[in-house]
């Protein structure tokens, strides 16, 4: 398989898992739509920043020896899921204790503070306990790798590809998110969303505790 051929077919196959949503989507939609942009942004690359670590790691044949691990598999599923379910019921217990949304809005941001280190932090942490991005680059990224290259480098080379698509997505949904601005300055509008948001980032949780 020729490099070009590579890059192209792995763009097409990451591509489509960017556009399906998920969790990435809740938190980038979430943060955006509150007209937080800085702390957005935040998230995005601290999404992508948990993307580069899982390519490294793959290419290094790290995430293979923790994927082959059951124990350190369960390990990293039940705390990422635990990590997902706490920060789904913290936004709807805040959606309830405080009347509105933006009388929540800064303990309601999860973790860290409302910036984009905040948001980096978050975004990094969401990412990095997912097992299942391990276990998605452990099974995708080797066969994408043309014999005969570096597989450290060319690892490295299809993870950019992931995170430019990633970016470039993301910018999409912060653009999207600011045309809801103006309705989520009602307090109303801000609970509903958290708590739609709130459900699926939980919802999630549970899904990761309960798959094999």
């Amino acid at each position: 398989m020729a490099i070009s051929t590579a890059l192209w077919s792995f763009a097409l196959v990451v591509g489509l898992l960017t556009l399906t949503p998920g969790l990435d989507t809740a938190l980038i939609l979430r943060t955006s739509a509150l007209g937080r942009r800085g702390r957005a942004w935040g998230v995005v690359l601290g999404i992508q920043t948990g993307t580069l670590l899982w390519g490294a790691l793959t290419s290094l044949g790290v995430t293979a020896l923790v994927t082959a691990s059951h124990l350190a598999y369960l390990t990293l599923r039940w705390v990422g899921a635990a990590y997902l379910v706490w920060m789904g019921a913290r936004m709807l217990r805040d959606t309830f204790r405080g009347g509105s949304s933006g009388g929540t809005a800064e303990a309601g941001l999860l973790t860290g503070d409302d910036s984009f280190t905040g948001g980096w932090r978050q975004g990094t942490l969401t990412n990095l306990l997912n097992p299942k991005m391990g276990a998605f680059y452990v099974a995708v990224l080797p066969p994408f790798i043309p014999a005969g290259t570096s597989h450290f480098a060319m690892g490295l080379l299809l993870t950019s590809v992931h995170i430019l698509i990633g970016l470039v997505w993301s910018a999409v949904l912060i653009g999207f998110a600011r045309v809801l601005h103006t309705w989520l300055r009602r307090p109303r509008a801000r609970r509903l969303l958290d708590r739609i948001t709130g459900t699926v980032i939980a919802a999630f949780g549970v899904r990761l505790a309960l798959s094999d």
